[in-house]
């Protein structure tokens, strides 16, 4: 693997973007405008506490603890979608300085001040998981453990869920193999099973006690059976 110029992640990024809203990772030096945008790396309990609290009143829910589930799997959608593209076109963007906001009335936004990455040449699935989960999830997951009360099950559900999920029209075909790889690596393994009618979690991201009902997501534990995916949770953000 090399090292490639900010330009070319820059470039990557923005061919990511042309899939929708969650495979946007905005790229260059000047803030985009509106909210103020905080380290997504530094993120802490105060922080997330408040925007949790936020989320819940837009949901109607009285629940932190659903709120912080559903906000966690938002969170991990944004990140895995534009990964996830451009590492099945072999590039995996660095994710150190990437920046977040959250209001209501807008969807999650990222922003990447000065792009840059690697080029894939071996293992795609393991610089995924070194951008994504160990840069970003992991810390995220251990400041949400002083916002609400959710088992590692679930929150590492949330986070399969959203990988999955990633794999939408568009996404190229070299994505699934990733994806595959990554669900038998580090939190993700034992969260859930990808066969060919689609992915079924072994946990619930709590989305149904969201009112006057929320209902279940396509992949979720509880469903009786099947018929394929469904909407996830993540959706909303």
């Amino acid at each position: 693997m090399s090292g490639l110029s900010g330009t070319e992640a820059a470039a990557a990024l923005r061919a990511a973007a042309r899939l929708g809203p969650f495979f946007t990772i905005v790229t260059g030096p000047a803030a985009p405008p509106g909210p103020a945008w905080s380290p997504l790396r530094a993120a802490d309990a105060a922080g997330l506490r408040e925007v949790t609290a936020a989320y819940a009143a837009r949901l109607g829910t009285a629940e932190t603890r659903v709120a912080a589930s559903i906000l966690f799997q938002g969170l991990a959608s944004r990140l895995w979608s534009p990964v996830l593209v451009t590492a099945a076109r072999g590039i995996v963007p660095d994710l150190a300085g990437l920046r977040w906001r959250w209001v209501p009335g807008e969807p999650i936004g990222l922003w990447l001040p000065e792009p840059s990455g690697r080029r894939v040449d071996g293992d795609a699935a393991e610089l995924v998981e070194r951008a994504v989960v160990d840069g970003c999830l992991r810390p995220l997951r251990e400041a949400f453990r002083e916002v609400a009360s959710l088992a590692d099950g679930l929150m590492w559900g949330n986070a399969a869920s959203a990988l999955v999920g990633a794999l939408q029209p568009g996404t190229p075909a070299a994505a699934r193999p990733i994806v595959a790889e990554l669900l038998r690596r580090g939190p993700l393994r034992g969260t859930g099973a990808l066969g060919p009618a689609g992915f079924v979690r072994r946990s619930c991201c709590l989305y149904y006690r969201v009112p006057p009902g929320g209902g279940m997501c396509g992949d979720c534990a509880l469903l009786p059976r099947r018929a394929g995916r469904g909407r996830s949770a993540s959706g909303d953000l």
